[in-house]
């Protein structure tokens, strides 16, 4: 064990600037204090600025007085009458018959995957799925076929090739990629459906209260809620709090209470974050204005930094500026900071080596003032580089 940490860190310390936790004492209206200095913040996922809402933090406080933990796991004694209201909500949301709740984004992916296909099974998954799609892959044993990212083409080249030697097949992709900030063309997925009798799984972490009419997501959004069998989620991005879920049939949820191991094995969220959820759901479809501005200031910002001859990829909040290497991105990360904006590097093995990034994340708060005087700040980094 020694020996493998020494070669890490030796070989980190040779290629890449060691990554480290930042102590966060204020995050609130698009800012983010970080020891004795006060950023503009360009690194966060909760893109509504749900997460400091009057009315979630009012709700959550109702659910702590119940208790503060559900002490036991959901088969045992730990669903409360709010589990029950969420997933009957979240049902409804997400125009499903039914619905079930996770501790986390990654639980669910691990646990669903694994749970779904095996051994003589396969899965087809887009080349940029999140680490947690990739790791339920790897529990389940099932093979595994990576399309090109977005690329419903080589996609159905697998399919047609490969498809006919499994019992099982599963398709599976982000609808917005945490990474790229760009739109899986879940449409053209869904097309395959009949034709190569698949399971359709879409992780819309990154999606959900931003995009269709009412929030729900690129599902809706495309039209093919219908033909997409489990839309899994997050409640920790647009939804400001905390846990994950999946819509899906009464029939499959049934099969995954009994069969999940991520959810068998894993006491409940506590009835404070789970009445914070209830409430986020709620405010998605009172407040939709946030989602417009949030996707105007995104479009305001990618069209400034086009302005200026700087690449960038995606159509979503999510804005990734391509630097390519890691020294590189710190360096502008670094920058950054000293000119009062937080926004991180990311690096691999987030990201495949050569292509280092500064991930911005836009937010509702953010205001187009501020976003114009960081396009100065990034327009000085590119003449001084």
């Amino acid at each position: 064990m020694e020996l493998k940490i020494k070669k890490f860190l030796k070989n980190r310390q040779e290629q890449d600037l060691l990554r480290d936790l930042n102590v966060v004492s204020f995050c609130d209206e698009g800012k983010i204090r970080i020891g004795e200095r006060e950023y503009i913040n360009f690194s966060s996922n909760d893109y509504l600025g749900l997460s400091m809402h009057s009315e979630i933090i009012s709700k959550a406080r109702q659910g702590a007085n119940i208790r503060a933990g559900a002490t036991s796991s959901r088969l045992l004694t730990g669903t409360t009458s709010l589990h029950h209201a969420l997933e009957e909500h979240l049902a409804k949301f997400k125009k499903k018959p039914a619905s079930l709740i996770f501790n986390s984004g990654y639980q669910a992916n691990v646990g669903i995957i694994s749970a779904l296909v095996g051994k003589n099974d396969a899965v087809f998954s887009d080349r940029s799925n999140h680490a947690s799609i990739i790791d339920g892959i790897r529990l389940s044993d099932a093979k595994l076929f990576r399309f090109r990212h977005n690329c419903a083409a080589h996609l159905e080249e697998l399919l047609e090739k490969e498809r006919h030697n499994y019992q099982n097949a599963l398709i599976i992709a982000e609808t917005v990629f945490s990474m790229d900030g760009d739109i899986s063309p879940i449409k053209e997925i869904a097309r395959l459906k009949e034709k190569y009798d698949l399971v359709i799984m879409v992780d819309e972490a990154h999606a959900t209260g931003i995009f269709g009419e009412n929030g729900t997501g690129i599902s809706e959004k495309e039209n093919v809620t219908d033909k997409v069998d489990i839309i899994m989620g997050t409640f920790s991005k647009a939804l400001g709090s905390f846990g994950a879920y999946a819509a899906m049939s009464e029939r499959l949820k049934k099969y995954l209470v009994n069969t999940c191991r991520s959810f068998i094995y894993s006491t409940a969220l506590p009835p404070a974050v789970i009445a914070a959820n209830l409430a986020a759901l709620k405010i998605i479809k009172t407040e939709p204005y946030r989602r417009v501005k949030l996707l105007e200031n995104a479009d305001h910002l990618r069209k400034r930094l086009m302005e200026e001859g700087f690449k960038t990829k995606g159509n979503t909040q999510i804005i990734p500026l391509m630097v390519g290497e890691n020294a590189s991105a710190v360096s502008m990360s670094e920058f950054l900071k000293r000119k009062g904006y937080w926004a991180a590097a990311v690096r691999p093995p987030t990201v495949p080596r050569g292509q280092a990034r500064i991930r911005l994340s836009v937010c509702f708060h953010h205001e187009r003032e501020q976003i114009d005087k960081f396009i100065e700040s990034v327009k000085l980094w590119i003449r001084r580089s």
